[in-house]
Parts: structure tokens; sequence; C-alpha cells
């Protein structure tokens, strides 16, 4: 039963709360799923706040923290099954006339998140830029690929930095052991991200600008000078993805002429450009179509994942 002093409670409160977000990035990065990585960290500051009187402070609260965390993540990830996006599931589809599958709603699919509940304010700078860079939704979704404990090792210590002893009394390994596992993490998740140089804001600006005008006049032309020429586009919950600029654009006339011209709402998640679609029905009201999420690098947009899951939209305040 729990017996904890009020000015224990209070204790506990004001010191432990300040790691809620940092807590609930690294549970998400683990997870692939912002619902569930809520549920855990609800479940890591229950945990710790019934045992906190018997917290002897032989680590920092911090550390006691994260390894309740990756202790519950440990035990989601033995029940759960791994979170993937269209393009881990199977080839691009070459025809975009092709018949799109019917929606795999079965499929537990990687979810976004939207920045503000990540990024805290305020922050250094150069902090946000790491934190966003290490949210990306490529990023997110190639650590899925991996066994639990690795992706652990991983996130710890070139996400996080943490030391190699601090890892390895946390996860109860040797340190040899945890180089041992990052070195195959690491092997299969490359964290550079070389290629993913953003535009200069101008230019970053002209792209988001001549995506929303497509959209909003449903005129595909637009995006011949948005989209990158090996361009991805992907609609979970439909497991049907396209490749290259030509037959993402085919693909889109056809969405554009059946949809119609639709409203953007900007957001940002996984440190990313995204806009809230809205559809226009016939009697002219709009409705949550999709969320898109936009990797864009210096040539344009690379990767486009729309999700078509208007259960997202209240997530991302919309």
């Amino acid at each position: 039963m729990h017996t904890m002093t009020e000015a224990g409670d209070q204790d506990f409160g004001r010191l432990s709360e300040p790691f809620r977000r940092e807590l609930l990035a690294y549970c998400y990065r683990m997870l692939g799923s912002v619902d569930e990585a809520e549920e855990v960290v609800q479940d890591v500051y229950l945990d710790a706040w019934r045992a906190y009187d018997a917290f002897e402070g032989r680590s920092s609260l911090r550390t006691w923290l994260y390894r309740i965390a990756t202790r519950a993540c440990f035990k989601a990830l033995e029940k759960g099954r791994r979170r993937p996006l269209p393009a881990d599931l199977g080839g691009p589809e070459p025809d975009p006339d092709a018949a799109l599958g019917a929606p795999a709603r079965e499929v537990p699919w990687l979810q976004p998140m939207p920045d503000f509940l990540f990024t805290a304010v305020p922050a250094d700078p150069a902090a946000v830029v790491v934190e966003r860079q290490t949210m990306r939704l490529a990023l997110v979704g190639a650590l899925q690929r991996l066994p639990a404990r690795q992706r652990a090792v991983l996130i710890l210590r070139d996400v996080l930095q943490w030391r190699t002893a601090e890892v390895a009394r946390l996860l109860e390994m040797t340190t040899a052991a945890v180089n041992s596992v990052l070195q195959r993490a690491r092997a299969q998740v490359p964290l550079s991200q070389d290629d993913l140089i953003e535009p200069a804001e101008p230019r970053q600006r002209a792209l988001l600008d001549r995506y929303v005008t497509a959209f909003a006049t449903a005129d595909v032309e637009q995006l011949v000078a948005v989209l990158t020429e090996d361009a991805r586009w992907e609609m979970p919950p439909i497991a049907t993805w396209f490749e290259g600029r030509r037959t993402v654009l085919a693909f889109l006339a056809g969405q554009l002429r059946m949809i119609g011209p639709a409203t953007l709402v900007p957001a940002s998640a996984n440190g990313q450009p995204a806009f809230a679609v809205y559809a226009r029905d016939r009697d002219g009201r709009h409705h949550p179509h999709a969320l898109h999420v936009l990797t864009l690098t210096t040539e344009g947009a690379s990767r486009i994942v729309a999700f078509h899951d208007p259960g997202l939209f209240p997530l991302f305040g919309l």
C-alpha cells in the first residue's frame, strides 16, 4: 500500500515532472506509437510514485525513471508487433492506375508524433536540431526493425548520448555486451542523415507554398517542381505505395480529380513539415482527409507519408 508523505508526494512531482517530455520521446522511439508511449509514460510515473520512498538515490532520478521506462517498453514490445510504414512491407506499385488495396486496419502502423509533445520550451536551438533529426519518421521506422535490446542501446548511446557504462548499468549488461549490441544495431540503422540536409528557409517555404497550392487548386502540375526524381508516396493504412516522380504524379492526378480542391493546415510532426488535409464534401463542408508528413531535401520532397487516419487529427490539436 502506498504511504508516501505529502512532502514526499510534492517532492516526487517537482523533481520528476521535468523528465516527462524526454521520456515520452524515448518511449515513442522505442514503440513507434504516440498512444502507446503516452500510456507507458503514465504507468512509469505511477510506478515511480509508488516506489519513490524506496528510491535511495544510488542513481540519479532521471536514470531511475529511464530504467522503469525501458522495462515497461520491453514488456509492451513482447506483446505487440513492430510498427511498419507501407514501404517496409513490400515493393512499390508500378501502375499509378492500379486499384488500391483495402485499408489494412489489422496492421499496427507507425504513428507520427506532433512536435509540441517532445520539444521542450525554452530549449537550446542546437539541442532542438538534434532532437528533430533523431525523431524523423524514417529513423523511428528503421528503429522498429531492431530487437528491443538493440533498439534501447542505440537510442541511449547514439541519440541520448549516454556513456557506455551508464547504459550497461541501466540494462544490467557488461560494457563489452553493450558495445557488441551497439555495433549490430548501427550496422542496421545508420544514424547519420547526410542525405537529409534540409533546404534553406526561403527554398523550403517556396516548396511548401507550392505544395499547398497544388492541393488547394487540385493542380498536380504544381508538384512537378516539388517532388524529387525518386520521390516516394505512402498512405497508411493502405499498404500500396508509389515511387518515382512520374508515377506519383500520375497517381495524384487521379486522386485530385476525385477529391477536388482541398484545404491544407500547416502542422509539424517528427521535426518535419506536415499538413492536415481537409477535403470538401458535396455540401461544401470540410472533413479530415489525411495528415501529410513531408521529408524535404535540398532537391525537394523525397518522401511523403499521407496518414489516412482522421483519429490522428485530435492528437495534433486539429
